[in-house]
């Protein structure tokens, strides 16, 4: 008689949350990944003291040393 394991059912479980996982964080971080640079650019503009200037969309911001 054999025994029934279900260790490589959870293995592949486990596998597919991770991916599930994966999947929705990189969709997130690239819906939301220009938003992230803008913010990080205007306070590396602060901190230089430097004017921050928006661009056309998000992630095109950018510093400059005199206001347009």
């Amino acid at each position: 008689m054999q025994k029934i394991t279900n260790k490589g059912q959870a293995l592949i479980e486990y596998i597919l949350i991770v991916s599930l996982i994966t999947v929705v964080a990189i969709g997130i971080v690239n819906l939301f990944g220009g938003y992230l640079k803008d913010a990080i650019t205007k306070s590396s503009c602060s901190m230089l003291d430097k004017t921050y200037i928006e661009g056309d969309s998000p992630g095109k911001g950018y510093c400059s040393d005199e206001e347009e």
